[in-house]
């Protein structure tokens, strides 16, 4: 493989990871090269113990984002205790070079990679020129906030800001998970559920909450609300749930894999004096997700 390269955990493949991708997709077609983008199975820092953050996406959903977003190949790295302690020279020849063929790096303004993330991109350039790889800078992609990062990300949804997390992201932040067995106490409220599991355990989910979301079904889109939490007027216990009533559906979900998109957060989860009261709130709940979405 003869290509252009950038490496990174790509963690959301946000829109800051989107102007560097599409900066080596810019160069490869001038060269007349391959893009190629190469992750981490698992993030470095998670492995090393130095950030224990959620990841914003899985390994499969990264692999598509990088692969829509006009990446040619996408090569998935085992980080490894072994891959940790080789230097960037060695990671630059062994891997890169004699691994993958590369003849470009771009690498991310802030990127820093080898034993100890000690060296800095002049030491990148000066390996890259003995080695044969050209190494090429990618410019900063900021906002009127500063940076766009994954941090700043996961800050949001953890607040349950789940608009702005899409303004960085550059998409609506996704859940996909399997309809499980619930407590079915929504039908009786003339509002039934589907009870999700995530597919991905350690993917983060947003605050507790009530949202307005996009319901993907067999490739076709239904307008949905969800809640998030622990259901404290049905006193259900302390198990987190996450299910969304599906407006304008009829059929089984059970045992179905569905896909979750968040638009806005309708307000924060609280505990109702009666289950009168909380049906007539998911009514208006009901309507705010019809007027939201309709204008979406």
């Amino acid at each position: 493989m003869i290509a252009v390269a950038t490496i990174g955990s790509f963690d959301g493949v946000h829109r800051g990871h989107q102007c560097l991708l599409h900066q080596v997709r810019h160069i490869a077609d001038e060269r007349k090269m391959d893009a190629v983008a190469i992750t981490f199975g698992t993030s470095p820092k998670r492995v090393l113990g130095i950030d224990d953050a959620l990841p914003l996406n899985s390994i499969e959903e990264r692999v598509s984002l990088l692969r829509r977003s006009g990446m040619d190949e996408v090569e998935v790295l085992d980080f490894t205790p072994q891959l940790a302690s080789m230097s960037a020279r060695d990671f630059m020849q062994q891997v890169l070079k004699e691994q993958y063929g590369i003849e470009v790096l771009v690498i991310g303004y802030d990127h820093r990679f080898g034993r100890g993330r000690q060296e800095s991109f002049p030491d990148y350039v000066r390996y890259g020129q003995e080695i044969g790889i050209e190494v090429i800078q990618g410019d900063a992609c900021t906002d009127c906030g500063g940076p766009i990062s994954s941090t700043r990300i996961r800050h949001l949804l953890t607040e349950g800001e789940v608009e702005g997390a899409a303004q960085f992201l550059g998409y609506q932040y996704t859940l996909q998970g399997e309809v499980v067995d619930g407590y079915k106490e929504g039908r009786k409220m003339g509002f039934p559920t589907a009870n999700i599991a995530p597919q991905s355990v350690n993917k983060l989910i947003p605050a507790d909450g009530v949202y307005a979301v996009w319901v993907v079904i067999e490739e076709t889109y239904y307008k949905g609300m969800l809640n998030i939490g622990y259901r404290p007027t049905l006193n259900n216990g302390r198990e987190r749930s996450i299910e969304v009533h599906v407006l304008d559906f009829e059929g089984r979900l059970y045992g179905t894999t569905i896909t979750i998109k968040f638009a806005h957060r309708l307000r924060e989860e609280r505990t109702f004096v009666s289950l009168e009261e909380l049906t007539e709130q998911l009514r208006i709940d009901r309507d705010k997700v019809n007027k939201l979405l309709k204008q979406s």
